[in-house]
């Protein structure tokens, strides 16, 4: 069974973020590291897939930036999301290889790693068919757009576990008119917030188990150069 490294590296600015991903990439792709798995939070941020429109931001670029937001086009699949504190994102830089290359196989991976967690706060969460990313009641819970490079995988899934669910009333989700989304203090109805460091542990064992890969390191960083 091959091994996976964990980076729990807090809050994180996107770009820096992404040149992380990047570095981890390169070096998977050489076989100089194991898989990699970062866990992050961002500061309010809308992203722009591959496949995104900007008629589905409500506001115009001018007015997101002026309310703080920071605005990135990706090379992630999928359509408009937000990132922002309370929110754990996941960046798995997985070698495909290893899983005879079948990207379709990994979204549906991820989304059952995400239901898995999810099951550990007593959350009935699942798959709607035809629509990537994970829902509850059919409100959407987590979002899920990766790149691919050499068959080996960047970007993830955004898990909303304390999000400010007003930022997404800013744009159309994942392109998905009428989509609603929800979070893990909205379903439990806390009026405290999740502990999301407990979040990310349910993850960490989700990953392992549904990936079927032991964990061999677990590293608290905030130094975002951090690349081996």
């Amino acid at each position: 069974m091959d091994g996976f490294k964990v980076y729990r590296l807090g809050i994180v600015n996107y770009q820096n973020a992404l040149n992380l991903q990047l570095s981890f990439l390169e070096k998977r792709m050489k076989g100089e590291i194991e898989d990699v798995l970062l866990l992050l939070q961002h500061p309010p941020t809308f992203t722009m897939g591959s496949s995104g429109k900007t008629k589905h931001l409500l506001l115009n670029i001018e007015e997101i930036k002026k309310r703080g937001i920071n605005f990135e086009t990706t090379s992630r699949g999928g359509d408009v999301t937000y990132h922002g504190p309370g929110q754990l994102v996941g960046y798995p830089i997985v070698d495909l290889n290893k899983f005879d290359r079948d990207i379709n196989q990994f979204l549906r991976n991820i989304e059952e790693m995400i239901i898995c967690a999810l099951s550990d706060f007593h959350i009935k969460a699942q798959k709607i068919k035809g629509l990537t990313g994970v829902w509850v009641n059919q409100e959407k819970i987590a979002s899920i757009g990766v790149g691919i490079k050499k068959w080996v995988t960047y970007h993830g899934f955004a898990l909303n576990v304390n999000t400010d669910l007003s930022y997404f009333d800013m744009i159309i989700p994942c392109g998905i008119p009428g989509a609603k989304m929800t979070s893990i203090k909205k379903l439990r109805g806390n009026m405290e917030d999740i502990d999301i460091m407990e979040v990310q542990s349910s993850v960490i064992n989700a990953f392992s188990s549904v990936f079927n890969r032991i964990l061999t390191s677990d590293i608290a960083s905030k130094d975002i150069s951090l690349s081996s």
